[in-house]
C-alpha cells in the first residue's frame, strides 16, 4: 500500500497520523472527565479530602495533560502532512447537504485538534501546582505568565473547545458509521488497513462554505471563552498590600509575603493578601539589637495556585482551626553594610520554632525598603502530615518577604 494519498484512496501516513490522533484524543477526553469529577470531589471536602484521593487525581490530570499535548503535536503532523497531500473526494458529494455538513464537521475538528490542547497547555502554564506534564521540558511557555485570571480564561476555552471536541468526534464517527452500515459505501473502509480504492462522486461541496461555517462556530467558542477578558471582568492577578502596621515607629506602605514549596518536582509559589508587621528599629552600629518586628498573618489570605484550596485542608495550614500565625523576633545587626537579620520565633500551626530571617536594608532617613527570605521546614509545624515522600511535596519552605515602610 502506498504511503502517500490520491484522489481515490488515503496512504498510509495519513491513516496512521489518523488512528494515533484517534487513540489518543479518545484517551485524554475521559481522563479529563475523571480527572474533573476527582477535582470537584477533592475542593467539595472542605480540604478534608485524603493524600491518596489527591495523589490519584493528580495521576489522571498528569496522564490527560500527558496525552494531550502529545495529540496536540500529533494533530499537527497530521494536518501539514494532510495539506500536502491530495484528499480523495467524498462517494456522496452529491448530497449537497450531507456532505457540506461532513466537510464542515472536518475543519471543526481539525481546529479541534489544536485549539482544545493548546488551551488547555496555557491553563496549566498560568496556574501554579499540581499534575505536571510528564516530560523532561519546562511547565511553562513563552508569553504566558503564571497568574490565575489567564489560566481562568484559558481554562473556560479549554472546557469549551472539548465540549465542540466531542460534539465533532460524536458526528464523525456517526457519519462513518452510517456510511458503512446504511450507505454500504467504501469511505470508511479506504480509512482501514489495506487499499480500498474508491471513486468519489463528480459533484463534490468545496471547501469555501464549510471552512466559514467552522470559523463562524470557533468564532463563538472562542468569543464565549474571552468574553470576560474583553468585557474586563476579569481579575488583575494583582498582590493585596499588607495590612497597616501597629503602634511601631515604621509604617509599612506595601510589602510582599510570599512562600514556595516544591510538588511533584514543580515550584509553587503563594502570597499572603493579608498580615500586618509592627516594627521598632533605630539604626545604631553601636548596638547588636537594633529594634524588634511582631507580625501577624491571616493563613486563609493565602492564595498558592491550583493547590490553595488543599493547602488549607486540616493535613496542611489547618486555616479553620489556626487562622493565624505570628513571627515575633528582635532585629539584629549582621556583618556588611545594610545586613541584618531577624532572629525570634515563629508560631504557625499551634507549632512554636525559632526562625532566623537574614534581609538586607536600604535606608533613607524617613523610607526604608527590606527584602529577606529563610527556608522553614513543615514537617516541624506539621504542615503535609502524612505526605514524607519529598518528590511528592519537598520538606522545605521557602519564605520571601519585601516591604517598604516610612517612619512615623
Amino acid at each position: 500500500m502506498p504511503l502517500t494519498s490520491t484522489p481515490t484512496a488515503y496512504g498510509t501516513v495519513t491513516k496512521t497520523f489518523h488512528w494515533i490522533t484517534a487513540l489518543l484524543i479518545l484517551t485524554a477526553i475521559p481522563l479529563g472527565l475523571i480527572g474533573a469529577d476527582l477535582a470537584f470531589d477533592i475542593r467539595g471536602s472542605g480540604g478534608e479530602a485524603g493524600q491518596a484521593e489527591i495523589d490519584r487525581a493528580a495521576l489522571v490530570f498528569s496522564l490527560h495533560k500527558t496525552i494531550g499535548i502529545s495529540a496536540f503535536f500529533v494533530a499537527l503532523g497530521r494536518i501539514a502532512w494532510a495539506l500536502s497531500q491530495p484528499k480523495p473526494g467524498l462517494l456522496n458529494g452529491d448530497h449537497r447537504a450531507e456532505a457540506m455538513l461532513a466537510e464542515t464537521v472536518h475543519w471543526v475538528l481539525y481546529a479541534a485538534m489544536l485549539i482544545t490542547p493548546l488551551a488547555g497547555w496555557v491553563t496549566h502554564a498560568a496556574e501554579t501546582g499540581f499534575a505536571p506534564i510528564w516530560w523532561p521540558f519546562g511547565q511553562t511557555l513563552p508569553f504566558v505568565p503564571q497568574d490565575t485570571a489567564v489560566a481562568g480564561t484559558a481554562g473556560w476555552v479549554h472546557y469549551l473547545a472539548s465540549r465542540v471536541l466531542i460534539v465533532a468526534i460524536t458526528l464523525h464517527v456517526a457519519g462513518a458509521l452510517k456510511h458503512h452500515l446504511f450507505d454500504r459505501d467504501a469511505t470508511l473502509r479506504r480509512m482501514l488497513s489495506g487499499r480500498a480504492d474508491a471513486a468519489p462522486s463528480t459533484a463534490q461541496p468545496g471547501h469555501t462554505l464549510p471552512v466559514l461555517a467552522a470559523m463562524a462556530i470557533w468564532a463563538g467558542v472562542l468569543g464565549a471563552g474571552l468574553a470576560p477578558v474583553l468585557g474586563g471582568k476579569a481579575g488583575t492577578g494583582a498582590t493585596l498590600p499588607a495590612q497597616q502596621a501597629g503602634a511601631g515607629n515604621w509604617q509599612v506602605e506595601e510589602g510582599t509575603l510570599a512562600i514556595s514549596i516544591t510538588q511533584m518536582g514543580n515550584t509553587v509559589t503563594g502570597e499572603f493578601a493579608n498580615w500586618q508587621a509592627d516594627i521598632t528599629f533605630a539604626d545604631d552600629p553601636d548596638r547588636e539589637k537594633n529594634g524588634r518586628v511582631e507580625v501577624t498573618i491571616a493563613i486563609p489570605s493565602l492564595t498558592l495556585g491550583s493547590v490553595t484550596d488543599q493547602a488549607m485542608g486540616p493535613d496542611y495550614f489547618a486555616a479553620e482551626d489556626y487562622p493565624e500565625a505570628t513571627f515575633t523576633a528582635d532585629i539584629l545587626r549582621a556583618e556588611g553594610a545594610g545586613n541584618f537579620v531577624a532572629e525570634g520565633e515563629l508560631t504557625l500551626k499551634g507549632e512554636t520554632m525559632p526562625v532566623t530571617l537574614p534581609f538586607t536594608l536600604n535606608l533613607d532617613a524617613q523610607r526604608a525598603a527590606m527584602s529577606g527570605d529563610a527556608t522553614l521546614d513543615r514537617r516541624e509545624y506539621d504542615i503535609g502530615e502524612g505526605v514524607e515522600d519529598e518528590g511528592t511535596l519537598a520538606f522545605d519552605v521557602d519564605v520571601e518577604v519585601s516591604l517598604t515602610a516610612t517612619r512615623q
